[in-house]
Protein backbone atom coordinates (compact mmCIF):
# COMPACT_ATOMS: atom_id res chain seq x y z
CA UNK A 1 0.00 0.00 0.00
CA UNK A 2 1.33 3.26 -0.79
CA UNK A 3 2.16 5.66 1.78
CA UNK A 4 -0.64 8.03 0.82
CA UNK A 5 -3.10 5.76 0.97
CA UNK A 6 -2.01 4.27 4.27
CA UNK A 7 -1.69 7.73 5.62
CA UNK A 8 -5.92 8.03 3.93
CA UNK A 9 -7.04 5.05 5.54
CA UNK A 10 -5.70 5.48 8.99
CA UNK A 11 -6.93 9.06 8.66
CA UNK A 12 -10.43 7.70 7.78
CA UNK A 13 -10.26 5.06 10.67
CA UNK A 14 -8.99 7.66 12.81
CA UNK A 15 -12.33 9.81 12.22
CA UNK A 16 -14.68 6.39 13.12
CA UNK A 17 -12.89 6.28 16.09
CA UNK A 18 -14.83 7.16 19.10
CA UNK A 19 -18.23 7.33 16.84
CA UNK A 20 -20.43 6.46 19.48
CA UNK A 21 -18.87 8.77 22.15
CA UNK A 22 -20.11 11.95 23.88
CA UNK A 23 -18.81 14.13 20.99
CA UNK A 24 -20.20 11.73 18.09
CA UNK A 25 -22.67 12.83 15.31
CA UNK A 26 -26.46 13.08 17.06
CA UNK A 27 -28.18 9.99 16.48
CA UNK A 28 -30.61 10.41 13.98
CA UNK A 29 -34.92 8.82 14.14
CA UNK A 30 -34.32 7.85 10.31
CA UNK A 31 -31.12 5.93 10.50
CA UNK A 32 -33.30 2.74 11.97
CA UNK A 33 -35.58 0.50 8.95
CA UNK A 34 -38.72 -0.06 9.93
CA UNK A 35 -39.47 3.26 11.98
CA UNK A 36 -43.14 4.41 11.88
CA UNK A 37 -43.32 7.34 10.00
CA UNK A 38 -42.72 10.28 12.49
CA UNK A 39 -41.17 8.67 15.45
CA UNK A 40 -38.17 9.66 17.35
CA UNK A 41 -35.75 8.33 19.55
CA UNK A 42 -35.35 11.28 21.70
CA UNK A 43 -31.53 11.31 21.49
CA UNK A 44 -30.99 14.31 18.81
CA UNK A 45 -30.42 16.31 21.71
CA UNK A 46 -28.43 14.60 24.12
CA UNK A 47 -24.54 13.74 23.49
CA UNK A 48 -24.94 10.47 26.19
CA UNK A 49 -26.13 7.50 24.26
CA UNK A 50 -27.45 4.34 26.67
CA UNK A 51 -26.40 1.56 25.38
CA UNK A 52 -27.75 -2.27 25.72
CA UNK A 53 -25.70 -5.49 24.24
CA UNK A 54 -28.21 -8.61 23.65
CA UNK A 55 -25.96 -11.97 23.25
CA UNK A 56 -26.84 -15.82 23.02
CA UNK A 57 -24.70 -16.31 26.27
CA UNK A 58 -23.15 -13.80 29.24
CA UNK A 59 -19.66 -14.56 28.14
CA UNK A 60 -20.31 -12.91 24.34
CA UNK A 61 -22.59 -10.09 26.10
CA UNK A 62 -19.65 -9.32 28.05
CA UNK A 63 -16.62 -10.26 26.06
CA UNK A 64 -17.65 -9.36 23.00
CA UNK A 65 -19.91 -6.77 23.72
CA UNK A 66 -18.77 -5.61 27.19
CA UNK A 67 -16.25 -3.01 26.49
CA UNK A 68 -18.74 -0.49 24.36
CA UNK A 69 -21.10 -0.92 27.00
CA UNK A 70 -18.13 0.08 29.59
CA UNK A 71 -17.19 2.75 27.13
CA UNK A 72 -20.75 4.06 27.09
CA UNK A 73 -20.93 4.28 30.99
CA UNK A 74 -18.07 5.51 31.66
CA UNK A 75 -19.15 8.79 29.21
CA UNK A 76 -21.52 8.92 31.52
CA UNK A 77 -25.05 7.11 29.76
CA UNK A 78 -26.68 3.78 31.08
CA UNK A 79 -25.49 0.59 29.92
CA UNK A 80 -27.31 -3.59 30.27
CA UNK A 81 -26.71 -6.80 29.03
CA UNK A 82 -29.55 -8.82 28.22
CA UNK A 83 -28.44 -12.95 28.13
CA UNK A 84 -30.83 -14.93 25.86
CA UNK A 85 -29.66 -18.00 27.90
CA UNK A 86 -27.08 -18.65 30.88
CA UNK A 87 -24.64 -20.58 28.67
CA UNK A 88 -25.12 -23.93 31.24
CA UNK A 89 -23.69 -25.94 29.08
CA UNK A 90 -20.66 -24.87 28.39
CA UNK A 91 -18.26 -26.82 30.57
CA UNK A 92 -17.51 -30.47 29.75
CA UNK A 93 -16.65 -31.30 33.69
CA UNK A 94 -19.41 -29.00 35.53
CA UNK A 95 -23.00 -29.90 35.36
CA UNK A 96 -25.12 -27.57 33.15
CA UNK A 97 -27.52 -26.79 36.47
CA UNK A 98 -24.07 -25.66 38.58
CA UNK A 99 -22.52 -24.49 35.74
CA UNK A 100 -25.50 -21.92 34.50
CA UNK A 101 -25.52 -20.67 38.44
CA UNK A 102 -22.12 -19.81 38.06
CA UNK A 103 -22.62 -17.94 34.83
CA UNK A 104 -25.57 -15.77 36.43
CA UNK A 105 -23.73 -15.16 39.29
CA UNK A 106 -20.10 -13.64 37.08
CA UNK A 107 -22.23 -12.04 34.86
CA UNK A 108 -24.05 -10.24 37.87
CA UNK A 109 -20.69 -9.43 39.63
CA UNK A 110 -18.79 -8.23 36.13
CA UNK A 111 -22.14 -5.41 35.46
CA UNK A 112 -21.57 -4.30 39.03
CA UNK A 113 -17.79 -3.33 38.24
CA UNK A 114 -18.57 -1.61 35.39
CA UNK A 115 -21.88 0.11 36.13
CA UNK A 116 -23.84 -1.72 34.09
CA UNK A 117 -26.79 -3.91 34.97
CA UNK A 118 -27.25 -7.58 34.11
CA UNK A 119 -30.67 -9.08 32.67
CA UNK A 120 -31.65 -12.60 31.88
CA UNK A 121 -34.04 -15.21 30.13
CA UNK A 122 -33.62 -18.55 30.38
CA UNK A 123 -33.63 -20.19 26.81
CA UNK A 124 -31.56 -23.55 27.45
CA UNK A 125 -27.87 -23.20 25.81
CA UNK A 126 -28.11 -24.24 22.15
CA UNK A 127 -31.56 -24.24 22.00
CA UNK A 128 -32.33 -20.52 21.89
CA UNK A 129 -35.44 -20.39 19.87
CA UNK A 130 -36.06 -18.11 17.20
CA UNK A 131 -39.96 -17.49 17.85
CA UNK A 132 -41.89 -14.69 18.39
CA UNK A 133 -42.05 -15.77 22.62
CA UNK A 134 -38.71 -14.77 22.24
CA UNK A 135 -38.77 -11.90 20.10
CA UNK A 136 -41.32 -10.22 22.14
CA UNK A 137 -39.15 -10.82 25.41
CA UNK A 138 -36.35 -8.95 23.70
CA UNK A 139 -39.13 -6.22 23.11
CA UNK A 140 -39.66 -5.40 26.42
CA UNK A 141 -36.39 -5.20 27.72
CA UNK A 142 -35.78 -2.85 25.11
CA UNK A 143 -39.33 -0.71 26.30
CA UNK A 144 -37.92 -1.09 29.55
CA UNK A 145 -34.13 0.04 29.37
CA UNK A 146 -34.88 2.39 26.44
CA UNK A 147 -31.37 2.24 24.79
CA UNK A 148 -30.07 4.86 21.90
CA UNK A 149 -27.38 2.37 20.73
CA UNK A 150 -27.81 -1.56 20.46
CA UNK A 151 -25.23 -4.26 20.12
CA UNK A 152 -25.87 -7.62 18.97
CA UNK A 153 -24.42 -10.51 17.20
CA UNK A 154 -23.57 -10.43 13.63
CA UNK A 155 -25.36 -13.53 11.42
CA UNK A 156 -22.17 -15.21 10.03
CA UNK A 157 -22.05 -17.70 13.07
CA UNK A 158 -21.34 -20.99 13.05
CA UNK A 159 -23.19 -20.77 16.97
CA UNK A 160 -27.26 -21.90 16.18
CA UNK A 161 -27.93 -19.03 19.13
CA UNK A 162 -25.94 -16.69 17.49
CA UNK A 163 -27.58 -16.69 14.54
CA UNK A 164 -30.86 -16.36 16.34
CA UNK A 165 -30.34 -13.82 18.76
CA UNK A 166 -28.89 -12.13 15.53
CA UNK A 167 -32.91 -12.38 13.93
CA UNK A 168 -34.73 -11.99 17.33
CA UNK A 169 -32.80 -8.87 17.71
CA UNK A 170 -33.66 -7.59 14.15
CA UNK A 171 -37.32 -8.31 14.99
CA UNK A 172 -37.60 -7.05 18.58
CA UNK A 173 -36.42 -3.60 17.80
CA UNK A 174 -38.93 -2.73 15.00
CA UNK A 175 -41.29 -4.60 17.31
CA UNK A 176 -39.99 -1.97 20.30
CA UNK A 177 -40.77 0.76 18.24
CA UNK A 178 -44.24 0.01 16.94
CA UNK A 179 -47.24 2.34 19.44
CA UNK A 180 -49.94 -0.32 17.59
CA UNK A 181 -47.89 -2.81 19.37
CA UNK A 182 -49.46 -2.82 23.28
CA UNK A 183 -47.16 -3.95 25.52
CA UNK A 184 -46.25 -3.35 29.22
CA UNK A 185 -44.20 -0.59 28.51
CA UNK A 186 -44.96 2.01 25.62
CA UNK A 187 -42.48 1.71 22.49
CA UNK A 188 -39.13 2.78 22.31
CA UNK A 189 -37.06 3.19 19.22
CA UNK A 190 -33.58 2.65 19.26
CA UNK A 191 -30.96 4.78 17.76
CA UNK A 192 -28.39 2.52 16.07
CA UNK A 193 -28.03 -0.73 16.04
CA UNK A 194 -24.21 -2.60 15.68
CA UNK A 195 -22.85 -5.86 15.85
CA UNK A 196 -19.86 -7.19 17.82
CA UNK A 197 -16.12 -8.31 16.51
CA UNK A 198 -17.14 -11.86 17.71
CA UNK A 199 -14.60 -14.58 16.94
CA UNK A 200 -17.43 -17.05 16.55
CA UNK A 201 -19.40 -15.08 14.28
CA UNK A 202 -16.29 -13.68 12.01
CA UNK A 203 -17.79 -15.01 8.42
CA UNK A 204 -18.87 -11.77 6.49
CA UNK A 205 -17.82 -9.42 9.60
CA UNK A 206 -16.67 -5.93 8.08
CA UNK A 207 -15.88 -3.18 11.09
CA UNK A 208 -16.64 -0.39 10.09
CA UNK A 209 -16.43 1.41 13.27
CA UNK A 210 -13.57 1.85 16.11
CA UNK A 211 -14.31 2.32 19.79
CA UNK A 212 -11.10 3.94 21.39
CA UNK A 213 -11.79 1.81 24.59
CA UNK A 214 -8.23 2.80 26.54
CA UNK A 215 -10.09 4.51 29.16
CA UNK A 216 -11.82 0.90 30.25
CA UNK A 217 -9.88 -1.61 28.90
CA UNK A 218 -8.75 -2.39 32.09
CA UNK A 219 -11.98 -2.70 34.27
CA UNK A 220 -13.67 -4.52 31.40
CA UNK A 221 -10.89 -7.01 31.10
CA UNK A 222 -10.61 -7.30 35.45
CA UNK A 223 -15.03 -7.78 34.46
CA UNK A 224 -14.18 -10.44 32.45
CA UNK A 225 -11.99 -11.81 34.56
CA UNK A 226 -14.76 -13.22 36.85
CA UNK A 227 -16.23 -15.78 34.63
CA UNK A 228 -14.96 -19.02 34.53
CA UNK A 229 -14.38 -19.45 31.15
CA UNK A 230 -11.95 -16.29 30.15
CA UNK A 231 -8.16 -17.77 30.89
CA UNK A 232 -9.44 -20.60 28.17
CA UNK A 233 -10.87 -23.15 30.84
CA UNK A 234 -13.08 -24.33 28.47
CA UNK A 235 -10.66 -24.16 25.70
CA UNK A 236 -10.60 -21.25 24.07
CA UNK A 237 -8.07 -18.39 25.53
CA UNK A 238 -10.74 -15.67 26.13
CA UNK A 239 -8.19 -13.33 27.79
CA UNK A 240 -5.28 -13.82 25.40
CA UNK A 241 -7.57 -13.26 22.12
CA UNK A 242 -10.20 -10.15 23.09
CA UNK A 243 -6.88 -8.81 24.93
CA UNK A 244 -4.57 -8.97 21.76
CA UNK A 245 -7.22 -8.31 19.52
CA UNK A 246 -7.93 -4.81 21.32
CA UNK A 247 -3.77 -3.87 20.97
CA UNK A 248 -4.60 -4.82 17.03
CA UNK A 249 -7.62 -2.84 16.70
CA UNK A 250 -5.64 0.17 18.87
CA UNK A 251 -2.65 0.39 16.31
CA UNK A 252 -5.12 0.31 13.31
CA UNK A 253 -6.79 3.18 15.15
CA UNK A 254 -4.49 5.29 16.44
CA UNK A 255 -4.50 4.48 19.98
CA UNK A 256 -3.58 2.48 22.68
CA UNK A 257 -6.71 -0.02 22.57
CA UNK A 258 -9.92 -0.20 20.74
CA UNK A 259 -12.81 -2.77 19.57
CA UNK A 260 -14.43 -2.40 16.47
CA UNK A 261 -18.17 -2.51 15.47
CA UNK A 262 -19.92 -3.49 12.07
CA UNK A 263 -23.27 -1.12 11.04
CA UNK A 264 -26.15 -2.75 8.91
CA UNK A 265 -26.17 -1.51 5.20
CA UNK A 266 -29.00 0.79 5.92
CA UNK A 267 -27.10 3.00 8.54
CA UNK A 268 -24.02 3.34 5.85
CA UNK A 269 -26.21 5.54 4.43
CA UNK A 270 -25.10 9.47 4.01
CA UNK A 271 -28.02 11.75 3.08
CA UNK A 272 -25.48 14.59 1.35
CA UNK A 273 -27.19 18.27 0.99
CA UNK A 274 -24.54 19.98 -1.04
CA UNK A 275 -21.82 18.06 -2.76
Amino acid sequence: MPDSTRRSFLKEVSAAVGALSLGGEPLQASTMPGRPPGAASGTEKHKVFNIMSVAAHPGDAFFAMGAPVALAIHQGAKGSLLSLSLGERGSATIPPERYGAMQRAAAKKAASMIGATAEFLHYPDGEVPLNEEAKFAVCDFIRQYKPDIVVTHWKGSWHKDHRACYQIVQDAIFYAALPAIARKLPPHSVGKLFFDDNWEDATGFVPDTYLDITPVFEPWMNACAVFPMWRGENGFRYDDYYGSLAVARGCVANCEKAVTLMSPPEQQVRHLHVL
